[in-house]
């Protein structure tokens, strides 16, 4: 069993950054490539960005990419997704999530184990 815990969510205006932090326990953590999901009410949960084991290699949907940056330290068993120039349509409730696969995947049925989720709320 992994645990994932998530912060750093908030309230922000557009143009302002968050970083999110995901905190794993339980089981080794560079065995799981993680990934960084979200959903917005009345949407399906869509995949942000995603980190192979090592942190040598990462993927981005085409919404966040140059904005969103995704990174891990496996010493301090944690992923991180700094969010700069944010945007209201970037408010949802944010996941972090592992996956027993060594590379990125982008398919939320490949991970099986998530966090309870942080929101993010992006004012106009």
């Amino acid at each position: 069993q992994v645990q994932l815990v998530e912060s750093g969510g908030g309230l922000v205006q557009a143009g302002a950054s968050l970083r999110l932090s995901c905190a794993a326990s339980g089981r080794t953590f560079s065995n799981y490539a993680m990934g960084w999901f979200r959903q917005a009410p009345g949407k399906e949960r869509e995949f942000v960005a995603g980190i192979r084991r090592s942190g040598g290699s990462t993927a981005y949907a085409d919404s966040v990419k140059g904005r969103f940056t995704i990174s891990r330290d496996n010493a301090k068993n944690t992923v991180y997704l700094q969010m700069n120039n944010l945007k209201p349509e970037d408010t949802a409730v944010y996941y972090c999530a592992a996956s027993v696969r060594v590379s990125i995947v982008r398919d939320a049925n490949e991970y099986g184990y998530w966090g309870q989720g942080s929101q993010v709320t992006v004012s106009s």
